[in-house]
């Protein structure tokens, strides 16, 4: 399997480089780097402590930790993130709250998100006068082909 570089620069001393759990998973975990409160209702930017350099023609995508989804009302407000090639800032994960009553407590180092590497082939755009005429056995979707 094709290797990707992806460089990470660390800019606080708490801070993990992303990791795979186990061989073949496609998402590498994201930790916080500082203990963070979130009340109800509230909307936070949790602090990875890391910048990261990605090869043009790719993303990284930050998606939700199914653990932390289950277990909680946490959820990544702008699922799945984007973390463009040329963005060199540090990496925050936005989490919000969903819960009316409790407020949960990101422990520093815990797992909040995942990043997974993804390839973008460039989309040339092209007008047409039908896009049926392009070909294609697809029906009305929104619930379409059946139950």
């Amino acid at each position: 399997m094709e290797k990707v570089k992806v460089y990470f620069e660390l800019c606080h001393p708490q801070a993990q480089i992303p990791r795979y759990a186990h061989p073949g998973d496609a998402g590498m975990d994201v930790f916080a780097v500082e203990d963070v409160q979130i009340a109800p209702g509230e909307t936070v930017i949790v602090r990875t402590g890391w910048k990261v350099a990605i090869p043009e023609g790719y993303e990284l995508q930050i998606r939700p930790r199914s653990g932390l989804s289950w277990k909680t009302l946490l959820r990544i407000a702008n699922s799945p993130g984007t973390i463009d090639a040329g963005y060199r800032e540090e990496v925050g994960i936005i989490l919000h709250n969903l819960s009316l009553e409790k407020e949960y407590r990101i422990k520093q180092g815990e797992r909040i998100a995942q990043l997974v590497l993804q390839a973008l082939p460039q989309v040339e755009c092209l007008q047409v006068a039908d896009v049926g005429e392009i070909g294609s056995d697809r029906g009305g979707g929104f619930g379409s082909t059946g139950d």
